[in-house]
């Protein structure tokens, strides 16, 4: 079983699909990247030689941000943009869509379930 940047690879899937398991890797810098390693899309994650695999390893570790670096990253340019109290900033501190949705309806993933009024009902009379 391949381990490429602390993500075990899917055994079963060809190698281009199973880079795309790692954060920060999708399926055309995966591409690009066995390109530029020269080993075969079609090749399946098991069937990887050690040097092959040690070729990707090296070629994502010294070029490629993936991971636990790109997670930190992308975290702090989100908490820079709620320092600096930006419209995009306030957007992700109120927990409200960030790219210009509408919110009347829908969002509701972002905004979470819906709060229901209880206070405003009528109670049932004795």
């Amino acid at each position: 079983m391949a381990r490429i940047a602390g993500v075990d690879l899917p055994p079963n899937k060809q190698i281009w699909v199973g880079l795309t398991y790692i954060h920060g890797i999708g399926p055309s810098r995966a591409r690009d990247i066995l390109s530029r390693t020269d080993v075969a899309e079609t090749t399946k994650a098991k069937d990887l030689t050690e040097d092959e695999a040690r070729r990707i390893r090296k070629l994502i570790q010294d070029e490629i941000r993936v991971e636990g670096d790109l997670r930190k990253e992308v975290a702090q340019n989100i908490r820079r943009l709620m320092e600096i109290g930006c419209y995009r900033g306030v957007r992700h501190r109120r927990g409200l869509p960030t790219r210009g949705q509408r919110t009347h309806t829908n969002a509701r993933s972002r905004k979470g379930p819906r709060r229901m009024t209880v206070a405003g009902k009528k109670r049932p009379t004795k």
